[in-house]
């Protein structure tokens, strides 16, 4: 039933919830491209003020390939000591499995959809200029 729940979650809202460390290898590690990760809790305002602009996001970036992942630290605390989580809600941009930035507090959702467009360019040039070498490398 679990994970029908999380398949559903992650068809309609575009949102994986992360319920254990094994999950969060699969869905965020070992993912190849970049995934917004949202440390949060139950109990926390801003968590909650911040819940639906991460379903936007998640949605708005689907076409992109960008997940949006949220964890809850009460839930998952060995995840939260992993990345040394001691405020919420807190933010990690991961790219190809590892963190590249993190945004601490609660903010409107542009500040987070810079973040994303920031992080996508960078890819984008990164893919442009390994074309371009591929294409030297071709012509040589």
């Amino acid at each position: 039933m679990n994970q029908t729940i999380l398949f559903i979650n992650y068809i309609i809202m575009g949102i994986i919830h992360i319920e254990n460390p094994e999950q969060f290898k699969k869905e965020v590690v070992e993912y190849k491209g970049l995934v917004v990760v949202d440390f949060r809790a139950e109990w926390c305002g801003p968590c909650r003020m911040i819940g639906p602009v991460m379903e936007e996001l998640a949605h708005d970036n689907e076409a992109t390939g960008v997940k949006v992942a949220k964890i809850n630290v009460d839930n998952n605390p060995e995840l939260a000591g992993a990345f040394q989580v001691s405020s919420i809600p807190v933010i990690f941009f991961m790219k190809d499995g590892q963190p590249v930035d993190t945004i601490i507090g609660a903010n409107p959702k542009g500040v987070y959809q810079n973040k994303i467009d920031e992080l996508l360019a960078e890819e984008s040039k990164i893919v442009k200029m390994n074309d371009e070498n591929d294409e030297i490398k071709m012509a040589a």
